[in-house]
């Protein structure tokens, strides 16, 4: 599945290594959002719902 994903970085995060996380969504069959470890892109990653996902958004600080 995650050779098919298109994967995004916050637009927060920087280029000089760090902690940052990508995540990918995908609309099919159900919606879900991946997460993974932009420093091991091969490595694993986490599967949560569009809801779970909305949920935890909603509760980050703004801007």
């Amino acid at each position: 599945m995650t050779g098919t994903l298109r994967w995004f970085k916050s637009s927060f995060s920087s280029d000089s290594g760090g902690e940052c996380l990508e995540v990918a969504p995908s609309p099919h069959p159900t919606p879900a959002i991946h997460i993974r470890d932009s420093k091991n892109p091969h490595g694993p990653n986490l599967t949560v719902s569009g809801r779970a996902w909305a949920a935890f958004t909603s509760g980050l600080p703004q801007g």
